[in-house]
């Protein structure tokens, strides 16, 4: 079986944390890029907020080029033996082009309702999310692209370029049901 690379885009919340879970299960390996931001934030002693991690990650793609941490990620995943990887935190179409050139890369696409996502943050209470409602709206938009530079993030311009889209309203069951009908199109499991 050849390789398989999925890469994850979505908005915060919208599901890609359990469709890692899903995947790690059947044996893939997370990366995320993410992880390089959030490691970049600490290394300028920062507090590791969603802003913070917004604002520096939009630094390394200024100084490095829109697609730096895609790019970063490539030559990782190529120095590997690993075959089958989940790349996460996909958030500017610059990091995708680099990941195309992966051989068995595709990208899907995770989205929800936009006030099933803010019930979700407002839920889960973790470090790097937001308190009130207009903030969390704030940084959904953000996130999206709106008022972001090309460097920015712009989840909005990569869910547009997935191969794959899951729609995350439902239980964590739908949600397995569709990741496991895209893996049997890509001939990673059986019916």
């Amino acid at each position: 079986m050849e390789r398989i690379l999925i890469g994850l885009t979505g908005r915060m919340a919208s599901g890609k944390g359990e469709i890692i879970k899903i995947l790690e299960d059947l044996g893939f390996n997370k990366t995320s890029l993410s992880d390089m931001v959030r490691a970049e934030v600490k290394r300028q002693g920062k507090e590791v907020t969603r802003s913070q991690m917004q604002d520096i990650g939009n630094g390394l793609r200024v100084s490095g080029g829109a697609g730096i941490l895609g790019k970063l990620i490539k030559e990782s995943i190529e120095k590997s033996e690993i075959s089958n990887w989940v790349i996460d935190g996909i958030r500017n179409p610059a990091e995708i082009e680099f990941l195309r050139e992966l051989p068995g890369f595709f990208l899907l696409g995770v989205k929800a309702d936009e006030t099933i996502l803010i019930n979700r943050i407002k839920s889960r209470k973790r470090n790097t999310d937001i308190g009130s409602e207009d903030d969390i709206r704030s940084a959904l938009k953000r996130e999206w692209g709106i008022g972001e530079p090309p460097e920015g993030q712009r989840v909005g311009d990569c869910i547009n370029n997935a191969d794959f889209l899951i729609t995350n309203d439902s239980s964590i069951e739908e949600l397995k049901i569709n990741l496991y009908n895209i893996l049997e199109k890509k001939g990673f499991v059986n019916g």
